[in-house]
């Protein structure tokens, strides 16, 4: 795999640097995450591929624990508001001074500079400063955010990500590791880059809501079906427009021309009328295999059913019959593989990995017994 040799550490924390711990596992990545101690599971459950170490980091004991796996490591990955890492003695100064090619990924809202960097946030608070939210949204209603996906994942652990492969690149030439700020508001806002170009383009000059892309146009929007689903719409070229009002069962000629815009709210009502006759079943058959850019909105459960994601393969089962995506991209020489055992326990691997650190086995009961770490084993009911 791309990534096989390469050893990550990532402390616990919430979504978005787990997704950033995941995907390095997925592509090969030797990943342990450091977990807090008390703690029971992970929230996430995006452990997938990884051990996990229980270590208390506030205590001396602990900090000179994480010092140690650190000096044998590529890529460290912290979650915490700026300064925590650096009270604790593990801030990047200390642990690049004993590795100096350890690359130090900072994933945080607001990032380690700015009147925000020390304030709690969460996704919609990261879009919202991003300036993408006020973007988002139907015609007259509040913003609203897309679920948690743009900032956490998008703009924070996806990006992030991106940062690490750069460092990791660069190292082969420099031969040393760098501190990477991610900082989720500048992520999501660098995700929006298009809309920034293209302001002076014309695609954004009315009110939210009813623009080409944001859900104004009867062309580029969703419509629910006769059984309840829905269909989505993009055909914004002229000729897949044109497959889309043959489809509907309409005649060009006898309708508004296609970018005028003050015809789109009736024409959104008649498109919407006449894909509430059909099931989404009906309308698929319909227009699949056409340029129509006509798609059904699939549910999960539908997702992992469709043929075009059973021949792609695009959704993988673990042992304990857990669905989830496929890594992506699909690299041809040195494609992810993900592991499909179940996801560790906390502390399922503290001895172990204390024993790879070339701790004496007296050393961790010692360790164990001053309560700096924790081991937690399976057990076995016979």
């Amino acid at each position: 795999m791309a990534l096989r040799g390469i050893t990550v550490v990532e402390l616990g924390g919430l979504a978005p640097v787990p997704f950033c711990g995941m995907v390095l596992a997925d592509f090969g990545a030797h990943v342990v995450r450091v977990d807090r101690p008390g703690t029971r599971s992970d929230p996430s459950g995006l452990a997938r591929g990884k051990r996990s170490l229980v270590v208390d980091l506030k205590q001396p004991r602990g900090a000179a624990v994480l010092r140690r796996l650190c000096a044998q490591a590529d890529v460290l990955l912290e979650p915490f508001r700026p300064g925590v890492m650096e009270r604790l003695q593990l801030g990047p100064e200390i642990l690049q001074k004993k590795n100096p090619r350890l690359i130090y990924g900072r994933l945080s809202g607001f990032g380690q500079s700015g009147r925000f960097s020390k304030a709690a946030g969460h996704d919609i608070n990261y879009l919202a400063l991003s300036g993408v939210l006020s973007r988002i949204g139907r015609s007259g209603e509040n913003p609203y955010a897309p679920l948690n996906l743009l900032a956490d994942f998008g703009g924070g652990g996806l990006m992030c990500t991106m940062g690490i492969i750069m460092a990791l690149f660069e190292r082969t030439r420099s031969g040393k590791g760098q501190v990477i700020d991610a900082s989720m508001v500048e992520g999501t806002a660098y995700l929006s880059s298009f809309l920034w170009k293209t302001q002076k383009a014309g695609l954004w000059d009315q009110p939210r809501g009813q623009n080409m892309l944001d859900g104004g146009a009867p062309f580029y929007t969703t419509y629910r079906t006769a059984d309840g689903g829905f269909m989505a719409v993009g055909a914004l070229e002229p000729q897949f427009y044109e497959l889309l009002i043959k489809g509907l069962g309409l005649k060009s000629d006898e309708l508004p021309n296609q970018m005028s815009i003050k015809d789109w709210p009736e024409m959104k009502k008649k498109f919407a009328d006449i894909f509430a006759k059909k099931t989404k079943a009906e309308w698929c058959q319909i227009f699949d295999g056409t340029d129509a850019c006509v798609t059904p909105v699939l549910t999960f459960e539908e997702v992992i059913h469709h043929g075009h994601n059973k021949d792609r393969g695009s959704f993988i089962t673990d042992t304990e019959q857990r669905v989830s995506p496929r890594p992506a991209p699909l690299l041809s020489n040195t494609p992810a593989l993900p592991s499909t055992k179940r996801d560790p326990f906390v502390g399922e691997h503290t001895e172990q990995i204390l024993k790879e650190l070339g701790f004496s086995q007296k050393e961790i009961i010692q360790l164990k017994l001053d309560n700096i770490v924790e081991i937690h084993k399976l057990s076995v009911n016979l």
